[in-house]
């Protein structure tokens, strides 16, 4: 079975996240999976906007905890770990393709900050959204921290990170975090016209601008997303020494 579903609809390009029955949860053949998928997309000259989406109830429900829990004894592995999943959101990212994240379902910590780093989010209305990690004694570290503020406001970020609390589809659009809320039966619909829309435009202007904007909004990007792995291994060294006492 593969684990990310390539589906192209003329010149747009699905990749389905593949492992409904674990919530399409991050673990790390899924990661590279994906990663992989992504790269394929980027540099098929046929594709001009890239969705990312999940198979069956939910978009994903994050990291797979039971996988990060094997590591947390191992910070190499943890940081291998990571390494991937950076790879692959920043080739969401940085491909000069839009790339859309069609949400659906739940979508929590490393998956919303999949969805932070694609350009584009369509919310369907009775989505759940959250980024969680302090509630696990942990940070979000796979670009959460770096990119939520230049998206919704630093405040609003501050509130998301620091609480961990869920929010709804209104709440993703009003903050700016969705671009489109659509009901759940039309959520393909929706995504498709905007879709359209993105491919209006010369591919070159369109790949170029993405680009400009991105390094307009996220200029010290490289350093906060390494700065979020050392706080992340501090975070797991907190929790080793407190599980042990």
């Amino acid at each position: 079975m593969s684990l990310v579903i390539t589906e192209d609809r003329g010149a747009v390009r699905h990749l389905v996240l593949n492992r409904p029955d674990k919530r399409n949860a991050f673990a790390f053949e899924l990661v590279r999976a994906l990663g992989d998928a992504l790269k394929s997309a980027a540099d098929d000259a046929s594709v001009r906007v890239v969705v990312i989406r999940g198979e069956g109830a939910v978009f994903s429900a994050g990291m797979d905890i039971k996988e990060l829990a094997s590591l947390s004894g191992s910070p190499e592995r943890l940081r291998e770990f990571r390494r991937e999943c950076i790879l692959a959101w920043n080739l969401a990212e940085e491909m000069t393709k839009p790339t859309i994240a069609q949400i659906h379902g739940v979508c929590f910590g490393g998956a919303l900050e999949l969805a932070v780093a694609c350009d584009l989010r369509v919310v369907a209305d009775d989505a759940r959204l959250s980024i969680p990690e302090v509630r696990l004694g942990l940070v979000p570290d796979v670009g959460g921290s770096s990119r939520l503020p230049a998206l919704v406001g630093l405040g609003r970020a501050k509130e998301l990170v620091l609480t961990g609390r869920e929010f709804d589809a209104a709440e993703a659009e009003r903050i700016g975090f969705a671009n489109r809320v659509a009901p759940a039966d039309d959520l393909d619909d929706v995504t498709a016209e905007l879709a359209e829309l993105l491919m209006v435009g010369f591919p070159v202007p369109v790949g170029l601008a993405k680009r400009l904007l991105d390094a307009a909004a996220k200029p010290a990007l490289s350093q906060t997303l390494e700065q979020e792995v050392t706080a992340q291994e501090v975070c797991v060294a907190a929790l080793s020494a407190a599980m042990k006492q």
